[in-house]
């Protein structure tokens, strides 16, 4: 079962965080598989997937926004766009769009930065939005301060939360076809939620960045963390492994309802309002070549269709009385 476990250093501004997907991911693969049209992601592109959905539950647990994470990386290479949403109560979705052929053993700019356009946006969509409210997105390039191509995920992300809130942060990610997991450590804010010395102003807050020992410490710790350990060693052994000598305060477990799953968010309604977007005369163009308008949800592979009467139906303006039904009397 997919779990997430939170944890504190006792006495130091330092947290943290492992994820462990697995049912959750599974999911996520079997059902790109079962896609007689696209089949199943090419290795590196399923582990790419898996670090991006492991990496939005840890991000989502950590801000505690009430609405949709959504991580995306896209570029002018074989992989088109990566996608991995998760909502406020951790039910998560993943899908990647294959262009062409992508190399055994592809590294991330191999497969979405070959010309230097790649790109990792954040987008925070609020649950209830405002009237004229728009979603919050940071968007970040896949390189480094010296303009270097990164090759992995971790550091594209710790590079985006340095930047967006001035917190060092460590990521450890890994996926393979039957876990994707992830370990955050991160020095805890001097001001606002877990408010360690108030007082303090933002810039002194941002001013910590890399000089803080005791976080400095333990993420020394953290990037000791191979693959292969986070893959496939568990929770109470990691954390043993890892941080023996610190005192942890740790946190329930969430899982099952609670924790990590797979969810859809699609549904016939949502696609009926991506065909009244699209026109009444491009619906119709598509029906004169097929019997019926069918489109497939990316994320979890349901199929809708929608004949000429449906069609029809989408269309009719909502102010528009519809006839009475059958009374009976002929």
């Amino acid at each position: 079962m997919s779990e997430l476990h939170k944890f504190l250093f006792d006495g130091l501004p330092v947290r943290g965080m492992i994820v462990r997907l697995t049912d959750a991911w599974t999911e996520i693969l079997c059902r790109r598989a079962s896609n007689t049209s696209t089949g199943a992601y090419p290795a590196p592109v399923s582990e790419l997937l898996g670090e991006m959905a492991a990496a939005g539950v840890l991000m989502q647990s950590n801000i505690k926004f009430n609405g949709a994470l959504v991580l995306q990386v896209f570029g002018d290479g074989p992989v088109k766009l990566a996608v991995a949403e998760v909502q406020s109560d951790l039910s998560l979705r993943a899908t990647a769009t294959v262009n062409s052929e992508v190399p055994e053993g592809a590294a991330l700019s191999q497969m979405v930065n070959v010309g230097g356009g790649g790109r990792c946006a954040i987008t925070l969509d609020p649950k209830d939005r405002h009237p004229g409210q728009q979603p919050y997105q940071g968007v970040v390039p896949l390189y480094g301060d010296r303009h270097e191509k990164l090759e992995r995920l971790s550091d594209v992300l710790q590079h985006y939360m340095l930047q967006s809130e001035q917190l060092d942060t460590i990521l450890v990610l890994g996926a393979n076809d039957q876990v994707a997991a992830g370990l955050l450590i991160q020095r805890m804010p001097i001001k606002g939620e877990g408010n360690l010395a108030a007082g303090l102003t933002h810039r002194e807050n941002e001013d910590q960045i890399g000089h803080n020992e005791d976080y400095n410490r333990i993420a020394h710790l953290a990037a000791s963390l191979t693959r292969e350990e986070l893959l496939n060693l568990d929770v109470d052994t990691i954390l043993r492994r890892l941080f023996w000598e610190e005192k942890l305060l740790r946190f329930e477990p969430q899982q099952g309802a609670s924790g990590p799953r797979f969810a859809c968010t699609c549904s016939r309604e949502r696609v009926s309002n991506m065909l009244r977007n699209l026109g009444v005369e491009e619906a119709e163009s598509i029906l004169s070549e097929r019997e019926d308008i069918e489109v497939g949800c990316e994320f979890c592979g349901q199929q809708y269709r929608f004949d000429a009467v449906d069609a029809a139906q989408i269309f009719v303006p909502p102010t528009v009385s519809q006839p009475p039904g059958p009374t009976g009397i002929q």
